[in-house]
């Protein structure tokens, strides 16, 4: 693979051809062992300043029906329809009113499942990373949290449903090398207030761009746009917004 996952400094990614994305096939599974597969996987993306990736180290599962945290739980709408399928596309949502949140489907076409991005490592130049997010106070911080890491690599409105399966996409899912299994932890997913205690929570020990747990709260849920749980407090600083595409 040429994600060099060690290294240091802006040399420390090369870019890999159209054949190493990540075959559609290893997300038609369900919710968890696809949750566990995205760890150690790079997303790409083509943005103004050029092309960003990210090391995904920190996601969290969401089910259909019987998950009642998850934006399918009541069934499709207009708004969750992405979540039904196929696999291996962008489920992008708004929430508190200004921030993006970025999933990515599993499961079968039809049955409702995504992995909710939640923490990522750069691999790219970090000062083209720094252009984007000039409000990071540490490397660390340029994409831990899933509104970060949305912000980072310009996700929105507009990309909800882009298949990051094909190379020709503005986002592609590149299938870095599996986390060995003795350095993935499992948790309670933050912020979630119902099926609380669900260890649906995955990430890679020792990554200092995991977010810190913190519990789900009646009020919390309420405040979503349509249930599910981006972090509760994705930018803690006032002046982290998102700044541009």
């Amino acid at each position: 693979m040429g994600a060099e996952h060690d290294a240091e400094g802006p040399d420390r990614y090369d870019r890999p051809g159209p054949s190493a994305v990540l075959d559609r096939s290893e997300l038609a599974v369900d919710v968890l062992p696809a949750a566990e597969r995205l760890l150690g996987c790079v997303l790409e993306a083509d943005t103004p300043d050029g092309v960003v990736a990210v090391r995904l180290v920190e996601v969290e599962a969401y089910r259909g029906r019987d998950d009642p945290a998850s934006h399918s739980f009541r069934g499709r709408t207009p708004r969750n329809a992405v979540m039904f399928g196929p696999p291996g596309h962008l489920y992008v949502y708004f929430v508190y009113g200004m921030h993006f949140c970025a999933n990515v489907t599993c499961l079968s076409d039809g049955e409702p499942g995504a992995v909710l991005l939640r923490g990522a490592e750069v691999l790219t130049d970090p000062g083209v990373a720094r252009l984007r997010r000039p409000t990071a106070r540490t490397d660390a911080d340029l994409a831990r949290g899933p509104a970060r890491l949305a912000s980072l690599l310009g996700l929105g409105r507009d990309d909800n449903g882009v298949d990051v399966t094909d190379p020709a996409s503005r986002v592609r899912l590149v299938a870095g090398d599996p986390v060995p299994s003795g350095s993935v932890r499992t948790g309670p997913r933050v912020g979630v207030a119902a099926a609380a205690d669900l260890p649906w929570r995955y990430w890679v020990a020792g990554s200092t761009a995991v977010s810190t747990y913190r519990a789900g709260t009646r009020a919390g849920r309420r405040s979503r746009s349509d249930g599910g749980s981006p972090d509760g407090d994705p930018y803690p600083d006032a002046a982290s917004r998102p700044r541009r595409r």
